[in-house]
């Protein structure tokens, strides 16, 4: 008696079963077939609705000339026939006569014919982080460095001047930035290309197997109907359904990790473009530097003094006891028109805001820190005249009456250092006076060099005190026409100022390096004092010579030393506009370290254009107008949020909340850690495809009775492996993510040959191991060994035939074998849900030993509980027979796939362990992913 001997059995009965069952067999097929299609539409949907979200996230416009439009000033002041009149800014013409003042914005390009002590801030076109002074004069044939042009955009930050329009609109030197920048075409990221590479390489699989299989199994004789089945399965099968929320899930994860970390990305994709950077061209001012003129040095009492730069105010001191000091920092304070703005008692003197030129400010935070309130000190010795800076006289004088002698004055001046010094006759040393005689002449040479040298803007400090007999209280001081002595002064000190690099800055630029980055400076400012700040952050390396160090060391002429033996270099603006593109090439390619200095926006432009010729994926950082071409054109520009111009930030795609070039490297371990993740996220994912497609190849060429159907495929895709896909965007770096080399886009594809074979030929086929395993120890205790059921598939799924025997005899109907079938698809899902627990473990890292790395991933946790109670839930919840076709398992039948799921983890973790001992070995060339 078999298993249907429950009911009576003859052939009669049979063939009238058969004969009446046709028309209900083709309404059961067409039933079957409309809900194959139907789960293909509710695929198609969900892959359309991820999409959409996606492009969502990511979507976002260039707003660049907007900016520029906004920049545009709201009236200006011209003189027309005689008449000043306010006009629109945008009525101005070539040839008008206008006229700015402090506080005003440059409304076109204009050519000063009379200036009035006027100073315009150029930091946003030049990159000079101090006002310039703007006159009469020529004074060099670069347009961007002569004194006597105004640009359009910029600051008039004191004084008056008049000039002749000779520039607007699109003419104007920011014009051409803008047309530069809004004509840059921009290419698509590092990462949207590897999504496309995989998705083509993919999609080829997927329809490469489908179209054969469905071929193969017309010849093989199946109908149209199951052909279409095998298509869709296979197809569905291949298809990693929840990539695109993985990827969109672990970009918008990173992002808000960032924000937290003041990076504010705009453009999802930049973030790994970020990881995958070679080459970082960093713009100086506000980004190495603290955008903020400090007092670096002192020299009096003949010796260099040095001053706190750092942020904190942590930093060295100096001892402030010698009487040469107290004079010094009386004249800094008092020969000073900078002032504190109000308001700002709680904050530290460091950190408050000035009216008053840079330097200027520099010296009054200075003294503040160390003598105490200016204010009082100008209070106790009240000013009675005073002759401006001028860039004809090079100094800056005033008179004040003397709070220690209420009869006479003292006279303070500073200025250009051999300005000062021809004024004067003596010397303070120590408190006393002494003639200034050669020795000393000598003295301050060398003390001005050195500290010249070393890149700072260094100011000349004197004074005299006036006879009460001659010049009493009260006394009408004439600044016009000089009725006091200018000359014969006492010279007190020195004192040097520089935009001091960021505490953070050499610690990042040192990771940089580690990580394989080289980092260019491209600054607007002085060859001298760009390279001085290169070396103060580590972008030169102490013991690395330029070529003019070498010449200079071996007493040479330039000509003479071979370029290739310099490892820094610092290039001029103007030689680099000489250069051909082979030229620039040879430089990037033969310098490690490098520094552009006085470049201008084209250039910036071209040295970017020259990285990327070299193949490298290249960043760039600035805050300027002038850097948003070369931001654009960047693989990822960084914008600076709080000293960045609008323009700069439309044009990037990532901002920098606080500035501070330190950010960046969080940036870049932060990209490299979304590439890790994404790798390990799809290496996950594509391993259940072997275990999902196998079924079927097995089910056409060797005719079983198919493992596992379309339905349970769809539960693994878009249930139980879902979550614990993104739980791996939450998974933390690894130890040795930045001492890696930065990733040869080339080469290193998101998914390459090696990850294709360890997910398809190592961990996948021991996955579909285990589910086969499931699969013929659930037909054994049924009846069906695995010789009986290789070639039953036509007996098996025929609808008429109701006696079909297993292994021992037993007699088994349509209906109950497909209630065993579906079993068997339901323990062959569960299979595939405990090896996919070792997989996902095993995809936590792709060098480090689990053990070393954690289980310290929530999300992680969650994922692999979170698919288990799906499974279990599938398979006991009623009614999932009928909706779709899941059974009940023995709980014994759970625990068939754990030996093939702790194998796993054992090859995996002896893999990487010989991964560590034997780097670059064959095992990590044939299996590191």
């Amino acid at each position: 008696m078999g298993r249907g001997a429950g009911r009576e059995y003859s052939p009669a009965a049979t063939t009238a079963e058969n004969g009446g069952g046709k028309k209900k067999q083709k309404e059961k097929e067409l039933d079957e077939l409309k809900k194959e299609l139907y789960l293909g539409v509710v695929l198609a949907a969900v892959v359309i609705v991820t999409g959409c979200f996606s492009y969502y996230q990511e979507a976002k416009s260039s707003k660049i000339m907007d900016s520029f439009k906004n920049m545009v000033p709201q009236q200006a002041l011209v003189i027309r026939e005689g008449e000043k009149m306010q006009i629109n800014a945008e009525e101005v013409v070539v040839g008008d006569l206008v006229e700015v003042k402090g506080g005003d914005r440059v409304p076109a390009d204009l050519r000063i014919i009379s200036s009035h002590g006027c100073k315009v801030d150029n930091s946003s076109l030049t990159g000079e982080s101090e006002p310039q002074t703007r006159s009469p004069e020529f004074t060099h044939e670069n347009p961007l460095e002569t004194r006597n042009i105004c640009f359009f955009s910029t600051n008039c930050v004191e004084g008056t001047a008049r000039g002749i329009v000779i520039a607007t609109g699109d003419r104007t030197v920011m014009g051409r930035i803008a047309t530069l920048a809004s004509g840059l075409e921009v290419g698509r990221t590092p990462i949207a290309m590897e999504i496309e590479h995989f998705i083509q390489l993919i999609t080829g699989v997927a329809v490469f197997l489908g179209v054969s299989f469905f071929v193969l199994s017309l010849i093989l004789g199946y109908s149209w109907l199951e052909a279409v089945i095998f298509l869709i399965g296979i197809i569905v099968a291949n298809v990693p359904e929840g990539l695109l929320a993985t990827v969109t899930v672990c970009l918008t994860l990173t992002a808000k990790r960032m924000a937290r970390k003041n990076c504010l990305v705009k453009n999802l994709e930049a973030v790994e473009t970020l990881g995958s950077t070679s080459t970082i061209c960093s713009d100086k001012t506000g980004t190495l530097t603290q955008n903020r003129m400090t007092v670096a040095h002192m020299w009096f009492d003949n010796q260099i003094h040095e001053a706190d730069t750092t942020e904190d105010q942590s930093g060295a001191t100096f001892d402030k006891r010698s009487p040469t000091w107290t004079a010094l920092s009386r004249i800094a304070g008092l020969c000073n028109r900078a002032v504190f703005k109000a308001g700002q008692e709680n904050i530290s003197v460091s950190k408050r805001d000035t009216a008053g030129d840079a330097s200027e400010s520099a010296l009054l935070k200075c003294i503040e820190l160390s003598c105490g309130s200016v204010r009082k000190m100008r209070d106790r010795n009240p000013k009675v005249a005073e002759i401006p800076f001028n860039s004809t006289n090079k100094y800056q004088l005033s008179i004040h009456e003397r709070e220690d002698s209420p009869q006479s004055h003292v006279l303070v001046m500073k200025g250009a250092p051999e300005r000062i010094l021809d004024r004067c006759s003596t010397i303070l040393v120590q408190g006393k006076e002494i003639p200034l005689d050669k020795e000393m002449q000598d003295a301050f040479q060398n003390a001005y060099m050195e500290l010249g040298g070393l890149g700072e803007r260094v100011l000349g400090f004197c004074q005299l005190n006036l006879p009460s007999g001659k010049f009493p209280r009260g006394f009408k001081f004439d600044t016009d026409e000089l009725n006091f002595p200018t000359e014969k002064l006492c010279f007190v000190g020195l004192m040097s100022m520089i935009d001091p690099p960021r505490a953070a800055v050499p610690d990042a630029v040192g990771k940089c390096r580690s990580a394989g980055i080289k980092v260019i400076m491209v600054t607007g400012d002085h060859p001298i004092t760009a390279k001085a700040i290169a070396k103060g952050v580590g972008i030169i390396s102490e013991g690395n010579e330029t070529v003019e160090d070498i010449a200079a060391r071996l007493n040479i002429p330039l000509s003479q030393v071979n370029p290739r033996e310099a490892k820094a270099c610092v290039v001029h603006g103007s030689d680099l506009k000489d250069m051909t593109s082979e030229q620039l090439d040879e430089i990037l390619k033969n310098h490690t370290e490098i520094v552009f200095a006085r470049t201008s926006p084209q250039q910036k432009l071209i040295i970017v254009e020259g990285c990327q010729r070299q193949g490298a994926i290249v960043a760039v950082t600035g805050d300027g107008v002038n850097d948003s071409p070369a931001l654009k054109k960047a693989d990822i520009g960084i914008a600076m949020g709080i000293a960045g111009s609008d323009v700069s930030k439309q044009a990037a795609d990532m901002i920098l909340l606080d500035d501070n070039f330190a950010s960046i490297v969080t940036g870049v371990e932060e990209g490299r850690l979304i590439f890790d993740n994404l790798k390990k996220s799809i290496a996950y994912t594509l391993t259940s495809n072997i275990p999902e497609i196998t079924p079927f190849l097995l089910f056409i060429i060797v005719n079983i009775p198919l493992p596992l159907g379309t339905v349970t495929i769809l539960c693994i895709d878009l249930g139980t492996d879902m979550v614990p896909a993104i739980s791996l965007a939450y998974e933390a770096a690894e130890s040795d993510i930045m001492k890696r080399q930065p990733r040869n886009p080339q080469t290193d594809k998101l998914v390459n040959e090696r990850l294709i074979s360890m997910a398809y030929g190592q961990i996948g086929m021991i996955q579909a191991l285990g589910g086969f395993f499931t699969y013929f120890v659930i037909l054994a205790e049924n009846g069906f060994l695995p010789s009986r059921l290789l070639g039953i598939r036509l007996d098996w799924d025929d609808r008429t035939m109701n006696d079909l025997e297993d292994s021992y005899g037993q007699e088994w109907t349509y209906e109950q074998r497909k209630v065993v079938e579906f079993t068997c698809h339901t323990a062959f899902f569960a299979s595939i849900v405990v090896v996919q627990w070792a997989d996902l473990i095993i995809c936590k890292t792709r060098r480090n030993s689990v053990f070393q790395q954690g289980m310290k991933n929530k999300i992680l946790i969650f994922g692999l509980l979170e698919e288990t109670a799906l499974a279990a839930f599938l398979s006991y919840c009623p009614g999932m027979g009928v909706a779709l076709r899941m059974y009940p398992l023995k709980v014994t039948w759970w625990f068939c796939a754990f030996p093939y799921s702790l194998l796993i983890f054992i090859y995996d973790e002896v893999r990487k362990l010989i991964l560590r001992r034997y780097p670059g070995g064959w095992v990590e060339k044939e299996t590191y992913y």
